[in-house]
């Protein structure tokens, strides 16, 4: 039996710029467009055209691209004529196959908001529509507040419907644009909805007051809509959107869907997923969210001893999909809670050999947690993890020795007041001794440049390396407080890792964690001793 064809609109860039703190430039938006064409999404909504720079630029010109590039815009104003209306007009214009119009469906929004008569909204989405779709383009519309409307007044929100669907829409999109609707409601309505106009030109956009909008999208389409809007990592207005990181894996990967649905996203699409959320967030120099569905790097995550023995055996005994396939990877967290099953797991993943019987795994779990009562955290710091236990185990290269460092802040007052820092770092590489110095915005910053300016025949392994997060944590109060920081890096592969130092002094912890970071390197890239 063929599959439904499900479609996915993706609205980060219009709907998701309404994010607080959120502001993308326009490289920014090429480069999330090109992001999401490659991941298979069928429509990207740029944005509104005439409404900023960077949308107008945005455009301009034509995109060379398989995702169905779409303008976002309102109908025409009440008592404008379709040519006499210049945001109409600026929609026309853009260079985009589709374009989504916004209109009220809600007859209380008609009346206080725009302030004009329900037959006028109504003529208002049929001569904007019209005009669209004589210049060729292919239209949606979305029904705002439609789900509400529905419940003040059922006829007059159908007849938004009907109406957009009749003049030609290729979509009529149901929108929760409060965010307040529960899945029993959608369902129910989005079924009478369908009854009326055909599933396959019905979508459904959600927003996530309640911390549903990705259940809502899901009853909607069990009802029978089937395009989904939605964004990257739920970025939205308020509460956000619907989230498409989690929704496109559950529309592959979750057979009440994947036995009669088919989505653009490819099974090698989809693997690009987890990566796809970071960028995004790093982009918007945000922190990924760790325990994100899917993707995050504690979606896959086991703690307790007798699970990771378990998922030894098996790993479906903890798993509800396999990590791989949206990109992420399992992982076995070594804590001072953990047991020999998690050791073995986390060396058997990382490459280590090692009998499971042999006294070295006994006397690193113990090290383990002799470390962890002082503030270490390895089920954090995966590579600092490995790099303990290779150590115990001899396999870790001395490449290369610090024998001095020196961190230097201080005031300067030249009319301002600036705050300048400088590191000196010397460095033995086999018989040869380099000193490097180097200034910074901080003294992290300065001793990491100044540690990574100059590792003799190391430099060109780390020449990708970079420092995509550091996060600091006082673990207790006083004079003498012991300081954890961690420190997440990234290659020039894409390939991530975490590591952490542990001192009453930041510098020093800051300091553990940046060596174990750059050996930790050298060691992925298969550097010589």
């Amino acid at each position: 039996m063929s599959r439904e064809r499900l479609y996915l609109f993706d609205t980060t860039l219009r709907d998701g710029a309404q994010t607080n703190g959120v502001d993308f430039t326009l490289s920014d938006k090429l480069a999330i467009i090109a992001m999401l064409d490659k991941l298979g999404i069928d429509y990207v909504e740029g944005g509104y055209p005439g409404a900023n720079p960077v949308d107008t630029a945005l455009f301009s010109e034509m995109r060379l691209l398989n995702t169905t590039f779409t303008a976002f815009g309102m109908t025409r104003r009440p008592g404008r004529s379709a040519s006499n209306d210049p945001g109409l007009n600026a929609l026309l214009d853009a260079k985009a196959k589709a374009i989504c119009f916004v209109a009220k469906s809600w007859d209380y929004h008609v009346k206080v908001a725009l302030e004009t008569t329900l037959d006028e909204n109504l003529a208002s989405i049929r001569d904007s529509l019209s005009a669209a779709i004589a210049k060729g383009r292919e239209v949606l519309l979305d029904c705002e507040h439609f789900f509400d409307g529905y419940k003040a007044n059922p006829a007059y929100a159908m007849a938004c419907v009907k109406t957009a669907y009749e003049e030609g829409a290729r979509w009529v999109v149901l929108c929760d644009t409060n965010g307040g609707t529960l899945p029993h409601e959608i369902e129910a309505i989005v079924h009478e909805v369908v009854k009326a106009v055909p599933g396959d030109h019905v979508g459904i956009h959600a927003h996530n007051d309640t911390e549903q909008a990705v259940a809502n999208s899901l009853a909607a389409v069990r009802a029978g809509a089937r395009q989904i809007q939605g964004t990257l990592n739920g970025l939205g207005e308020r509460c956000g959107n619907a989230n498409l990181v989690s929704i496109i894996p559950t529309l592959k990967l979750k057979r009440e869907f994947s036995d009669r649905f088919d989505v653009g996203v490819s099974d090698e699409q989809l693997k690009l997923l987890a990566r796809a959320s970071r960028e995004l967030d790093e982009r918007l120099n945000r922190a990924s969210n760790r325990h994100a569905p899917y993707v995050g790097e504690s979606a896959f995550a086991t703690k307790a001893g007798i699970h990771a023995s378990a998922i030894m055996k098996d790993p479906a005994t903890y798993e509800h999909v396999t990590p791989e396939t949206v990109g992420n990877r399992r992982k076995v967290l070594v804590s001072d809670q953990a047991g020999r099953s998690n050791v073995l797991a986390e060396l058997e993943r990382v490459g280590i050999k090692v009998n499971k019987d042999d006294p070295r795994v006994g006397r690193l779990l113990d090290t383990v947690k002799e470390r962890e009562a002082i503030g270490y955290s390895y089920e954090t710091a995966d590579a600092s993890f490995e790099l303990l236990a290779r150590r115990m185990l001899g396999t870790v290269p001395k490449f290369f020795d610090v024998t001095y460092f020196d961190v230097k802040v201080e005031q300067r007052r030249n009319g301002n007041a600036e705050t300048l820092t400088t590191a000196v770092v010397k460095v033995k590489v086999g018989d040869e001794m380099l000193i490097s110095a180097a200034e910074g915005n901080g003294p992290v910053n300065a001793l990491d440049v100044a540690l990574r300016k100059d590792l003799g025949k190391y430099q060109k392994y780390i020449e990708g390396l970079k420092l995509t997060d550091y996060r600091v944590r006082i673990l207790n109060s006083g004079t003498e407080a012991v300081t954890r920081v961690l420190i997440e890096s990234e290659d020039e592969t894409g390939d991530r890792w975490t590591t952490i130092g542990v001192s009453s002094n930041i510098i020093d912890a800051s300091f553990q964690a940046l060596m174990d970071s750059i050996v930790t390197k050298l060691l992925r890239a298969g550097a010589p001793a």
